[in-house]
């Protein structure tokens, strides 16, 4: 869950990075951590270090500290579907993900842990990516009008209802299923009354 706002503020920084795939985000050898663990240290472990293991700090994310505002390039998340991915966005504090484009499975993995995928085209990113890199810039997010305003930018932009729906209310899909259990029992009850054969016979 984001958090119970709709609202969402904090710095943003900008990865000017097409094609980053979830092994960049998360690389495989740490797929065996829990969950329970955390996730930050590994997020980007690779791109951030250098051959000594040591980190870059001409890396973006290693300069702007405490952003949950992530801008990069387009097809984020792309290549494998691995939650763990997303999970260390969140672990590291992010809380907003504005690209061009998203990997479809990426994406939905982001809003059932309530990650907020912002798509926008390639102007507009240009345009808040320059907002972002002056000092003191603040990254405004609201999320019931779909505004995002990152210094003297603000866009509108497009999010499919239900996973509006269920960012607004810190749903995954299992809550969004329960939110609908009566019609579901509802419909069982029809169902079994009209086409009683549909269901294994109850033992004696």
């Amino acid at each position: 869950m984001i958090n119970d706002s709709k609202i969402v503020r904090g710095k943003g920084v900008v990865l000017n990075l097409d094609n980053l795939d979830t092994d960049q985000l998360v690389p495989a050898r740490f797929m065996s951590v829990s969950r329970s663990e955390g996730y930050s240290d590994f997020l980007f472990y690779d791109l951030r270090r250098l051959e000594n293991g040591q980190f870059d700090e001409s890396f973006p994310i290693n300069i702007v500290k405490g952003a949950s505002f992530l801008i990069a390039g387009k097809n984020f998340g792309m290549g494998s579907s691995r939650e763990a991915a997303v999970y260390a966005l969140c672990d590291f504090g992010f809380r907003v993900l504005v690209a061009p484009s998203f990997s479809d499975i990426f994406a939905a993995n982001a809003v059932n842990n309530g990650l907020i995928p912002v798509k926008i085209n390639q102007t507009h990113l240009k345009s808040i990516s320059l907002e972002a890199q002056k000092n003191d810039t603040q990254c405004i997010l609201d999320l019931e009008a779909l505004l995002l305003k990152v210094g003297s930018v603000e866009i509108t932009f497009d999010l499919d209802p239900i996973w509006k729906e269920k960012l607004l209310k810190g749903w995954d899909d299992i809550d969004m299923g329960l939110s609908h259990v009566q019609d579901i029992l509802l419909f069982s009850k029809m169902l079994r009354s009209e086409k009683p054969w549909v269901f294994p016979l109850e033992a004696k």
